[in-house]
């Protein structure tokens, strides 16, 4: 897939989650350029066919047998990715992070706002009970 659809994709997919903010864009440009990459290996080593593994001779004349180092660059890909999707909150670690974040601002202002209350009812209460002596 290309970037231009890699970033199309991840915009809905943050809208979808409830997790999407235009700052957000340069991160998504930036996933989205890792998903091409990777989309672009992945292509390569299934071309190749060799396998998971490979020989390797190294400048000794030693045949050794190594990862294929195709797949070695998709997994990079794939875990540089991982982290800027986890950070747009399109993982589940990272949804229950930001809405744990969102909750908790939530909650302060819930408690602060039921503290207010409970000052003002004790206040009209004290009022009642000094105006009906």
């Amino acid at each position: 897939m290309k970037k231009r659809a890699w970033k199309t994709k991840i915009k809905k997919a943050c809208r979808d989650a409830g997790t999407y903010m235009p700052y957000f864009d340069a991160p998504i440009d930036a996933l989205a350029g890792i998903l091409e990459c990777r989309d672009q290996v992945e292509e390569l080593y299934r071309e190749e066919g060799e396998g998971p593994i490979v020989e390797y001779t190294n400048k000794n004349g030693s045949t050794n047998m190594v990862k294929n180092p195709l797949l070695v660059t998709w997994d990079d890909l794939n875990k540089s990715a991982l982290t800027y999707w986890r950070d747009l909150g399109l993982t589940p670690a990272g949804l229950k992070k930001i809405r744990e974040d969102t909750f908790r601002k939530e909650q302060e202002k819930s408690a602060s706002d039921n503290l207010f209350e409970r000052l003002q009812n004790a206040r009209a209460a004290r009022e009642e009970k000094n105006g009906s002596v």
